[in-house]
């Protein structure tokens, strides 16, 4: 039987990456507790923004050129300002406890301050 081997990119041993992961697990499930009204909302809204965060740092990170590389970390920093945003409009509407709120703004603090020590 053929294995396909897989190999972890270079990017995935990053602690900005692995924390990013957690932020995106963590977004994903506080966002379900989000009522259904806000299902094309602010669910959908925060999580296309914590996705831009990774995508765009990914394009970045993959970039040969130091302009190109900042301005992919730049936009994933911008993004990563957004989901702050929805988050604080989260708790703010009581959809998260305050809870919720710290742990997903201790996490989400960790990025940023690992994001901008790349720039």
């Amino acid at each position: 039987m053929y294995q396909r081997e897989v190999k972890t990119k270079g990017y995935h041993s990053l602690l900005v990456w692995q924390r990013m992961k957690e932020l995106l697990i963590l977004v994903y499930e506080l966002t379900k507790k989000l009522p259904k009204t806000e299902d094309f909302g602010l669910r959908s809204q925060i999580q296309r923004a914590i996705v831009s965060v990774i995508s765009n740092f990914v394009e970045g990170y993959l970039k040969s050129s130091k302009k190109e590389k900042l301005h992919f970390l730049e936009i994933a920093e911008t993004s990563l300002m957004e989901v702050e945003a929805q988050g604080e409009i989260c708790f703010i509407l009581k959809y998260w406890s305050s809870e919720d709120y710290q742990r997903f703004e201790g996490k989400r603090g960790e990025v940023g301050y690992l994001l901008l020590m790349l720039l």
